[in-house]
C-alpha cells in the first residue's frame, strides 16, 4: 500500500531564458493567459493542456518535460514553479525542462535510481510531459523503467499526440502511433481522453494506474488540447489529492497482489466512477442498440466525431455503432466483447498508419486491428463468429464531420468514402444549438487578436458556454491565422473546424485568393470583409469569381468594413481591434452588446464612453453591399481554381518576422587578418562555406553533351557531374541545387565603370541565409553573392531614389517604385517583363543615384541557388549525377543578348570544372510498391526525373524485384531536333521496362498533337494502370498542359465508373489521388 508522504524532490533550477519567457498569447493557455494554480476550481475556462499540467504539478514529486519550441506543453508548469506554487504534498514541484534528443530520458531515470534519492519518496509519482514526437528518444529509458518498475516510483507520461508531418503538406498532425507502439512493446498502460471535459479525470486515472504499471495518457495535441472551453467540474489541487488518496485506498487491498493488470484496471475505473460520480468505461459504446456494424476507434477527435455521428445515424434507424477504446493497455478483451451488441455481424477497425502508402497496403494491418481481432477470435462470450475488417487512415488525415461520416457509411454500407461529403441530416444535427463564427486574418494584423477578446467577452455571460481555437499556417501570406469561436447554452464538444459559420470575418483581401472561405459558411449567413479604401464599384474586381457566385447561391449577406473611413482609427491604428469587435457584435450579437456595455468595457480595460464612441465609428466604417444578380454568371473564358477550405496547421504561434538590416561594410585585409588571428576577441568562427545553411558538396563536370542540333534555336544539353569523394547522396525524384556564379566579364565591366576596388574586403549576407554574414572581396561578392544582374523589384527603385541627386531621377525612381500613377505601373511592368532590366542597368541608367557598395549589398538581393530535377538514379550511376538543361536566352528590345544566369553558367563549364551543389527534396517520389504502375508525362526538360525513374525500375528488375507497368508520354516540338533521350527510351522499351511509349511531337504534322492526345488515344492502358492496378501519375514540365492532362484522367475515372455502374465525382477523385500522392505535379 502506498502511504502519502509530504516530501518532494525539490524544485529544479530553470534557465533564465525559460523562466523569463513571455506567456501572453500562448495557444496552450486559456485565452492565451496563465491561470494561477489555485484558480483552477469549479466551472472554469481552461485548455486541456492546462489541466494536464495541473494534474502533473499537483500530484508529482518532479515533472520532466520534453516540449519542442513553440509547442508550449509545459509553459504553465514553469511559471507555477517560478512562482513557488505548492503541490498537493505541500512542496514546490520540481520541473525539469529537457531537450528532445537521443538519451532524453536518462536524467529522469537517473534521478529515480540515484544513490542520493530519498527512498521515503519512492511511492510519490514522477511525471513526464512530452509530445508524441519525443517518444522515440525516450524509448530506451522507458524500456529500462519497465524492467525495473517494481522498485521504481510510479511514473506517468502525459503525451500530446502532435508531430510534424515530414515531406507532406499537412504540417502538424495528431500522431498516436508512437504511444500505441510503446504501450504494446514495453507493457505500459495507455489511456486516452476524448474531450477537454474529461482530460483532467483521465490524467488522474493514468496517475493512479501508474501505481501498478508504467502508464501513459495520450490526447490530441494539435486541436483539442489548445481549445479554450468551459469545464464545469474542474477539481482543484485539494480535490485531486483527496480523490487520488481515496481511489488508491479503495484499490489497494491485500488481494491486489493476486490480480493481474487487467483486473486492476477494471477495479480502478470502477473506483474512479464511484468517487467522481462518472460513468467511464474501458470501452464505450455509442449508436444503435441493435447495430449490425460496429466501428472501433482510438483517439480524441476520432472518438468524439465517430460517437456523435453514430448516435445521430442510429436515430435515423441505421444499424451502426461505435466503440471508443478508452484504455488501450491493458486491453481487457472480455470488457470489449461485452459492449458489442448481440446483433453485431461485422467489426470494423479504424486504425491510424504513419504513411499514405500504408493505407492501401494489402499486407499491412493497424495495431488496433490486431488487438480487436484477437479479442473477437478467442472470446467465449460471442454467440456467433464476427467478421473483422481494418480500414486504415493516414496520420495526415484531417478529420471533419463529413469525412468521418464518409468513413462510417463506407464501413457500414461499402459506399465510396467521399459520397457523403455534402449535406446529410446527421451533419446538420452537430450544429444544433451552436452559434459559430470564423475569423481569417494574417499574422501581425491589428485585428488578429479581436476573436480572443470577443471570446473573453462572451465568456462573461454565465448562461453561455464558449469555445475558441486558433490555427496558424505560416506558409501562406507570411503567416495566416484562422480562429473558430463557438457559443451555446449547452456544453460544447466540437473537436473540428467550423464548417457552417453564422458569421465569417476576413481581415485580409489576399486570403480570398488562398482559401475557399465560402465552403465554411452557412446558407443565409453573414460575411464581413475588411477592405480598406475599397469602393463599391471595385468589389467585382477584388472578389474571386467563385466567391461572387457563391454569395448569391447561398444567399449570404455581404458587409464591408473600411477602417480608413474613421478619422480616429486612421490617427490611432491600435483602435482598429476594438472597431472590429464592435462591428462583429453589431451584426452577430447586438443583444449582448446592448445589455453588457459595462462588462465589455471592463473586459478590454476601458469605459462605456469609449464603447459608445467606437459604436459611432462602426456606423461610419461598416456598410452592407447589395449583391448584383450578374455575379451569379461566370464568363466561359474565366478560369476558376479549387482552393483549400482550411489552413494547414503547421505552427502554434505567429511566424517571427525578424528582419534586421544586414550590416555590411568594407574592410581592409588587415581587419580580416586580425579577425582570423584573434578569433575570440573578434568572435570569428571558422566554417566551410559558412554562408550556406544547406549541406553542400563540390563536384566536377564529367560530361557535357548537347542533345539538339547546333542549327536548332534551342540549346538543350545533358550534363554529368563526377561525385568523386564528395560523399553526395541523392534519392529518386530529388533536385540538384546549382550554386552558380555571375559572368566574369560582366562583373569586371561593372567593377570598372562603377569605380570599385575589386580587392577590397566586404562583409555581405550569404546567398542562402541573409542572417549569416561572410567576408568576401568585392570581386568575390559580385561573382558569388550579390545578384547584381538579377531583376529588381519595386522596392529597389524606391530605395534607389533616396540616393539620386538629380530631382528628375529621384521623382522617376520614386514613381516607378511606388506605382504613383497608372503610367508608372505600366512602365514598371514593361521594364520588368519586356526590357528585363537588371540592378546593374538601373545603376547605369540613373547615374546620379550612386549608392556605396555597402548600400548595394544592403539593397540588392543575394543570389539564390537554382534547382534542377536529377535525371539519374544513384543505384545505376553511383559516382555521378545527371541533369537535363535548356539554356535560357533572349534578345531585349534594345538588341542586347540576355541569358538565364544559372543555365548560362552551366553551359559554359568545361570538362573538369568544379561546381558547388546541394540536394533539395521533391514531391516526385516513386510508390513504395515496386509493382505499382507509373504513368509519366514529361514536356521537354520535364523528362529529367522520369529518366531517373526508369533507371531505378530497370535496376529493380535486374535485382529480381517484380515491377509494374511503365507508361511514358513525352512531348516536344520536333522529333528530329528534340527527341530527348530517344534512343534510351526505345532501348528500355525493347528490354520490357517501358511498356508504353507515347510520343507527341506537336509540329511534325499539320494538326498539333500533344501528350493529352496520346493519353486519350491509349485510354484503356491509362485506366488499367492508373485505376485497376492503383498506379501513380506524374507530370513534369510547364504549367499549360495541366488542365488538359487532368481532364484526360477525369475522363478515365468517369468511363471506368460508368462501366461498373457507379456514379463518382471525377474532380473529387482527383483530389483524393492528390492526397494519396498518386497524382503528382512538378510544373513551372
Amino acid at each position: 500500500m502506498h502511504l502519502q508522504q509530504t516530501s518532494s524532490a525539490g524544485p529544479a533550477i530553470l534557465p533564465e531564458s525559460e523562466e523569463g519567457k513571455p506567456l501572453e498569447n500562448s495557444s496552450s493557455l486559456p485565452f492565451g493567459q496563465l491561470l494561477p494554480l489555485s484558480s483552477l476550481n469549479g466551472p472554469t475556462y481552461v485548455t486541456a493542456q492546462t489541466l494536464v499540467q495541473q494534474v502533473a504539478y499537483s500530484l508529482a514529486d518532479k515533472v520532466f518535460t520534453y516540449s519542442p519550441e513553440t509547442f508550449d506543453l509545459d509553459v504553465a508548469l514553469k511559471r507555477w514553479r517560478s512562482q513557488n506554487e505548492r503541490n498537493a504534498f505541500g512542496e514546490v514541484t520540481g520541473v525539469t525542462a529537457m531537450q528532445t534528443r537521443a538519451g532524453a530520458g536518462s536524467i529522469a531515470l537517473g534521478y529515480m535510481f540515484s544513490k542520493d534519492f530519498d527512498l521515503k519518496k519512492r511511492h510519490i509519482p514522477q511525471a513526464i510531459i512530452a509530445s508524441s514526437s519525443s517518444l522515440q528518444h525516450l524509448r530506451p529509458q522507458l524500456d529500462q523503467l519497465s524492467l525495473l518498475y517494481s522498485v521504481a516510483n510510479p511514473v506517468v507520461a502525459h503525451i500530446a499526440a502532435v508531430d510534424y508531418s515530414a515531406g507532406s503538406k499537412s504540417g502538424l498532425v495528431s500522431d498516436y502511433i508512437p504511444s500505441l507502439a510503446l504501450a504494446e512493446d514495453l507493457g505500459m498502460g495507455l489511456v486516452s481522453s476524448a474531450s477537454p471535459h474529461e482530460v483532467q479525470h483521465m490524467s488522474l486515472f493514468a496517475t493512479l494506474m501508474a501505481s501498478f504499471m508504467p502508464s501513459m495518457h495520450v490526447y490530441d495535441g494539435v486541436h483539442v488540447s489548445r481549445e479554450t472551453t468551459r469545464v464545469v467540474d474542474v477539481l482543484d489541487k485539494t480535490g485531486l489529492f483527496d480523490n487520488y488518496n481515496s481511489i488508491l485506498k479503495a484499490t489497494s487491498g491485500a488481494e491486489r497482489k493476486h490480480i493481474d493488470n487487467e483486473g486492476k484496471v477494471t477495479r480502478l475505473v470502477r473506483a474512479l466512477n464511484e468517487e467522481l460520480g462518472t460513468d467511464y468505461k474501458l470501452f464505450e459504446y455509442h449508436g444503435h442498440l441493435e447495430a449490425e456494424t460496429v466501428v472501433v476507434v482510438f483517439g480524441t477527435v476520432e472518438a468524439t466525431l465517430a460517437s456523435k455521428l453514430a448516435t445521430e445515424l442510429a436515430k435515423d434507424g441505421e444499424k451502426i455503432g461505435v466503440v471508443n477504446v478508452r484504455v488501450y493497455r491493458p486491453f481487457v478483451e472480455e470488457a470489449f466483447v461485452e459492449v458489442l451488441p448481440k446483433t453485431t455481424q461485422t467489426v470494423v477497425v479504424f486504425g491510424q498508419t504513419s504513411q499514405h502508402d500504408d493505407v492501401t497496403d494489402a499486407l499491412g494491418h493497424s495495431r488496433l486491428y490486431t488487438d480487436v481481432l484477437a479479442a473477437v477470435s478467442f472470446s467465449f462470450g460471442l454467440e456467433t463468429s464476427l467478421a473483422v475488417k481494418d480500414i486504415r487512415y493516414s496520420v495526415q488525415e484531417a478529420w471533419t464531420p463529413a469525412k468521418m461520416l464518409g468513413y462510417l457509411r463506407h464501413a457500414s454500407t461499402g459506399v465510396d468514402l467521399h459520397e457523403y461529403a455534402g449535406q446529410h441530416p446527421s451533419l446538420e444535427a452537430l450544429n444544433t444549438s451552436l452559434q459559430q463564427y470564423t475569423f481569417w486574418d494574417v499574422d501581425g494584423s491589428i485585428s488578429a487578436t479581436a476573436p480572443i477578446s470577443l471570446g473573453q467577452f462572451l465568456s462573461l455571460d454565465s448562461a453561455l458556454n464558449v469555445s475558441i481555437r486558433a490555427g496558424h499556417d505560416n506558409l501562406v501570406q507570411g503567416g495566416t491565422m484562422r480562429t473558430d469561436l463557438r457559443s451555446s447554452n449547452r456544453s460544447i464538444e466540437a473537436s473540428y473546424s467550423i464548417n457552417s459559420s453564422d458569421v465569417t470575418y476576413v481581415g485580409e483581401e489576399k486570403l480570398l485568393g488562398e482559401f475557399e472561405t465560402l465552403n465554411n459558411m452557412k446558407d443565409e449567413s453573414l460575411l464581413i470583409l475588411r477592405l480598406p479604401g475599397a469602393k463599391d464599384e471595385d468589389l467585382e474586381k477584388k472578389l474571386p469569381v467563385g466567391l461572387r457566385k457563391g454569395l448569391l447561391s447561398k444567399n449570404i449577406q455581404l458587409y464591408v468594413l473600411d477602417p480608413l473611413l474613421s478619422e480616429k482609427v486612421s490617427d490611432d491604428r491600435s483602435l482598429e481591434g476594438l472597431l472590429t469587435q464592435l462591428a462583429f457584435l453589431k451584426l452577430a450579437r447586438p443583444d449582448l452588446l446592448a445589455a453588457n456595455r459595462t462588462k465589455m468595457a471592463a473586459s478590454i480595460g476601458s469605459s462605456a464612453d469609449v464603447l459608445d464612441a467606437g459604436a459611432a465609428e462602426v456606423e461610419k466604417t461598416l456598410r452592407q453591399i447589395e449583391i448584383p444578380a450578374s455575379w451569379a454568371t461566370i464568363e466561359p473564358e474565366v478560369e476558376t481554381f479549387s482552393l483549400p477550405s482550411d489552413v494547414n496547421v503547421n505552427s502554434f504561434s505567429e511566424f517571427e518576422k525578424n528582419e534586421p538590416e544586414s550590416p555590411a561594410y568594407l574592410k581592409t585585409w588587415e581587419t580580416v587578418a586580425k579577425g582570423l588571428v584573434f578569433k575570440e576577441a573578434y568572435g570569428t568562427k571558422p566554417a566551410l562555406r559558412p554562408e550556406l545553411n544547406t549541406k553542400t558538396a563540390i563536384v566536377h563536370v564529367k560530361e557535357h553533351r548537347r542533345l539538339t542540333p547546333l542549327t536548332y534555336d534551342r540549346n538543350i544539353f545533358h550534363i554529368d557531374f563526377d561525385l568523386g569523394d564528395s560523399g553526395l547522396k541523392y534519392e529518386i525524384g530529388e533536385a540538384l541545387g546549382i550554386h552558380a556564379e555571375n559572368d566574369k566579364k560582366q562583373v569586371e565591366e561593372f567593377i570598372q565603370w562603377y569605380g570599385l576596388n575589386p580587392d577590397e574586403v566586404v562583409e555581405v549576407p550569404s546567398r542562402e541565409d541573409p542572417n549569416v554574414l561572410e567576408n568576401r572581396t568585392v570581386y568575390q561578392a559580385l561573382m558569388q553573392n550579390v545578384d547584381i544582374f538579377g531583376r529588381p523589384p519595386k522596392r529597389f527603385y524606391e530605395a534607389l531614389s533616396e540616393f539620386a541627386e538629380k530631382e528628375s531621377e529621384k521623382t522617376q525612381l520614386l514613381a516607378l517604385g511606388t506605382g504613383a500613377n497608372q503610367e508608372s505601373v505600366v512602365e514598371f511592368k514593361r521594364r520588368a517583363e519586356v526590357d528585363t532590366i537588371t540592378y546593374a542597368d538601373l545603376l547605369l541608367e540613373f547615374p546620379s543615384a550612386h549608392p556605396s557598395f555597402h548600400d548595394i549589398v544592403r539593397t540588392v538581393a543575394p543570389m539564390k541557388r537554382r534547382e534542377y530535377s536529377i535525371a539519374s538514379s544513384q543505384k545505376v550511376q553511383p559516382n555521378s549525377v545527371s541533369l537535363l538543361i535548356v539554356t535560357v536566352g533572349w534578345v531585349d528590345p534594345q538588341g542586347r543578348d540576355r541569358f538565364g544566369q544559372a543555365t548560362r553558367y552551366l553551359d559554359a563549364l568545361p570538362i573538369g570544372a568544379s561546381v558547388t551543389v546541394s540536394i533539395k527534396p521533391s514531391v516526385m517520389k516513386l510508390p513504395s510498391r515496386t509493382e505499382a504502375p507509373l504513368i509519366m508525362a514529361g514536356l521537354g526538360t520535364g523528362l529529367a526525373p522520369f529518366r531517373a525513374f526508369v533507371q531505378e525500375r530497370a535496376w529493380q528488375k535486374q535485382q529480381g524485384v517484380p515491377i509494374g507497368d511503365v507508361l511514358l508520354y513525352m512531348g516536344s516540338r520536333h522529333q528530329r531536333e528534340e527527341y530527348l533521350y530517344g534512343e534510351e527510351w526505345e532501348a528500355y522499351q525493347d528490354a520490357g521496362i517501358i511498356t508504353l511509349l507515347g510520343r507527341a511531337f506537336s509540329r511534325d504534322q499539320p494538326q498539333k498533337v500533344y501528350i493529352q492526345d496520346r493519353m486519350r488515344q491509349t485510354m484503356g492502358d491509362v485506366r488499367n494502370a492508373y485505376l485497376h492496378q492503383h498506379g501513380s501519375f506524374y507530370l513534369c514540365g510547364p504549367t499549360w498542359p495541366v488542365p488538359d492532362v487532368t481532364n484526360v484522367l477525369e475522363e478515365a475515372i468517369s468511363i471506368d465508373a460508368k462501366s461498373s455502374g457507379r456514379k463518382v465525382d471525377s474532380r473529387k477523385e482527383i483530389e483524393k489521388l492528390k492526397d494519396d500522392l498518386r497524382y503528382v505535379l512538378e510544373v513551372y
